[in-house]
């Protein structure tokens, strides 16, 4: 190993404890900001106690999971038990590999930083390949518990990732296709060195409204939040695929599920809203111009906005049935996402001009029809 290949892996591993330490934080103050938020919009008070304005509590509550007994059921695989939370944290953090958080790289004392743990030219499959490991962890959480419940939370979510990775997948499809890279650089740098009016660039949701909305569905259900959090449907199943688990092996599953919110929030902000893009000016002009223009700050601020309607959701919607999130899934996301996948492929292969808004045009009035073939109640037979 060479000296310039000895540094490159140096430097791809300490930026790979950055981004974990950052996610990991940024899940411990999501809990806070969640349950303040919840408790606001719920007449409540939320955490106030530890720490100024309740700053500390993510901390206390890490520490008492740390030292929280670990329960195993005595039948349980003792292995499998230990490994299926492992499995979805790691899957978890490793998924973030490839989102980049800003546009180029930044010198810091001579040195160019790349702001992305690694750039492959085939980075929306490795996403989508190694987030669908996840369900490996609940499925075998589930199952390793010899609990039922357990079991049948797990089989839940299986169907439901499943179900709703079709959805997703498809729905990103489209805006690649007009990019023509699977690269999640060359899909910033296309929204942000052209212009919309010219019909060449811009913010892809512009052009792909349906595929936006197809992906925020599908994101929330398969990241089990809220109204589609059925493998914990808490009601039914006691707490799900985690109901024998405590400690820090129930922290992990925590920590996975609000982890992949931040993924499925920053592909959101990458492909359809400009990654770190901000204000459209010169950013040659200065310093000031340049964190106008793009940043990671405006990557942030867009992945909490999405983070924040995460929380709004769970406060406001109840949970769907089981034959009602199978059905959404299969009968109307997948085939709205083939039907503006065909309509962008038609787009893109005739070259129209600005045919981002005629591809925008177009998506909308197929949702339209869609949703109101859905709204039509079937005719029940008569019966003599």
């Amino acid at each position: 190993m060479t000296a310039a290949d000895l540094g490159f892996f140096v430097a791809v591993v300490i930026k790979a404890v950055i981004f974990s330490v950052a996610l990991l934080t940024g899940f411990a103050y999501m809990t806070y900001g969640e349950r303040r938020i919840v408790a606001r919009m719920q007449w409540r008070v939320g955490p106030n106690r530890v720490g100024p304005w309740g700053l500390l509590q993510p901390a206390a509550d890490g520490i008492k999971l740390l030292f929280k007994e670990q329960l195993q059921p005595k039948e349980a695989k003792t292995f499998l038990f230990v490994l299926a939370p492992m499995i979805s944290l790691v899957v978890a953090l490793s998924a973030y590999a490839v989102i980049p958080i800003d546009k180029d790289p930044v010198n810091i004392f001579g040195y160019n930083i790349e702001p992305w743990v690694s750039n492959p030219s085939i980075a929306v499959l490795y996403l989508l390949g190694i987030s669908s490991l996840g369900v490996y962890g609940i499925i075998l959480g589930g199952w390793a518990s010899n609990n039922k419940y357990a079991l049948l939370g797990a089989i839940r979510s299986s169907a439901q990732v499943i179900s709703y990775e079709l959805a997703l997948g498809t729905a990103l499809v489209s805006p690649l296709l007009m990019v023509g890279s699977l690269s999640f650089r060359d899909v910033v740098n296309q929204q942000l060195d052209h212009s919309y009016l010219n019909g060449d660039g811009g913010w892809l949701i512009l052009a792909q409204p349906v595929a936006f909305f197809l992906y925020w569905t599908a994101a929330v259900a398969e990241v089990n939040r809220a109204p589609f959090d059925l493998p914990e449907a808490e009601q039914e199943l006691g707490a799900g695929y985690h109901t024998e688990y405590s400690g820090m092996k129930f922290a992990m599953f925590f920590m996975a599920e609000y982890v992949n919110m931040f993924t499925v929030s920053s592909v959101a902000t990458t492909v359809f809203l400009g990654g770190p893009g901000g204000l459209p000016v010169d950013e040659t002009q200065g310093l000031f111009f340049r964190l106008l223009a793009h940043g990671p700050h405006w990557f942030l601020l867009k992945v909490y906005c999405f983070m924040f309607v995460f929380i709004w959701l769970r406060a406001t919607f109840p949970r769907f049935r089981y034959d009602q999130l199978m059905r959404i899934g299969w009968q109307f996301l997948l085939p709205l996402g083939l039907i503006n996948l065909g309509v962008t492929a038609v787009g893109v292969a005739m070259q129209w001009k600005s045919y981002q808004f005629t591809l925008a045009v177009a998506s909308m009035m197929v949702t339209l029809t869609a949703l109101s073939m859905l709204n039509r109640k079937p005719e029940r037979p008569e019966h003599h």
